[in-house]
């Protein structure tokens, strides 16, 4: 047998360490109830009873446990074929995204690539100047965008952003020497980025997946603007209408009927909020694993 590898001592803390480390407990539990508690209440209160909710006996944990609120937003037609929308507007606008940020950032990793400080100097210009709301709106009209799914996604297929943290990923996680030994083994371009590169690149797919899905999930602004047809209204547009403007055809009919069930409206919100939320928060676990690495490596832009 072995020599029996000598046991490390264990690190004795001075008490102005375990000060330190006392208060900065302290700290980040106070941090962590401030985040955590408002996440608690309303997922609490989705699942308490309307009069529960109004009058304020929910603090921690659910009151008289119902599930009114999500079987009215479930019963809505209107509610339903929004969600859907947002769905498809996401998957949609995430691939557009990801193809196009993967076909510009890779381009920009190679070194041999001629003009490749042209483009960067082009792309990074538009970090920092725009045409105006104007414009961008007239633009998209007279290109026949308007009123349609893709007015919410070629507009912004790519993110410059997103672009330099891919292009670092490239340049400093993939070995030139892949490329060469494909070269001399026949391989095209395309070849080489869809089987060497891509299988090779799953850190920074999960972030820009995490960055883009987020993104067009929660967007609303250029949904307002550019949808006209309610048919086509998306989820995020539905729920502000009823956490600010408080007014919604089929909703807000369905709660003045209710209305003397005390505090139907408040227990939509938050079950409206839980429902938006979760779609997002069931695409983590999936891409967790690789979320942290490829934020790491591909955030120092060189």
């Amino acid at each position: 047998m072995g020599v029996s590898a000598k046991r490390r001592k264990p690190i004795r803390l001075t008490p102005s360490d375990m000060a330190f480390n006392a208060v900065m407990y302290i700290v980040l539990a106070f941090v962590l109830a401030a985040v955590a508690y408002p996440l608690v209440f309303v997922l609490s209160a989705s699942f308490s009873e309307p009069y529960a909710v109004i009058s304020g006996q929910v603090w921690l944990y659910p009151v008289r446990f119902s599930t009114v609120g999500y079987t009215t937003i479930f019963k809505d037609a209107g509610l339903m074929r929004s969600f859907l929308n947002s769905v498809q507007v996401t998957l949609l606008g995430t691939v557009v995204n990801l193809v196009c940020t993967v076909m510009a950032a890779y381009p920009l990793s190679v070194k041999t690539f001629v003009g490749r400080g042209v483009f960067m100097g082009i792309l990074s210009f538009t970090m920092f100047f725009g045409g105006g709301l104007i414009p961008f709106f007239l633009l998209v009209r007279n290109l026949g965008l308007y009123n349609t799914y893709w007015a919410l996604v070629l507009p912004g297929a790519i993110s410059v952003y997103n672009v330099i943290v891919a292009r670092t990923f490239f340049s400093t996680s993939i070995p030139y020497e892949l490329c060469e030994a494909a070269e001399l083994d026949g391989c095209s371009d395309i070849y080489y980025l869809t089987r060497v590169v891509l299988p090779l690149s799953a850190p920074i797919l999960a972030v820009l997946v995490m960055y883009y899905a987020v993104g067009h999930w929660n967007a609303y602004f250029n949904h307002m603007i550019f949808l006209k047809d309610k048919a086509k209204f998306t989820f995020q547009i539905t729920l502000r209408s009823i956490l600010i403007q408080n007014q919604n055809s089929d909703m807000m009919i369905d709660a003045s009927v209710l209305q003397r069930q005390q505090g139907l409206a408040d227990l939509l919100k938050y079950s409206l909020i839980v429902v938006s939320s979760t779609p997002m928060l069931l695409l983590y676990p999936f891409i967790q694993k690789h979320f942290v690495k490829g934020v790491m490596v591909g955030a120092i832009k060189g």
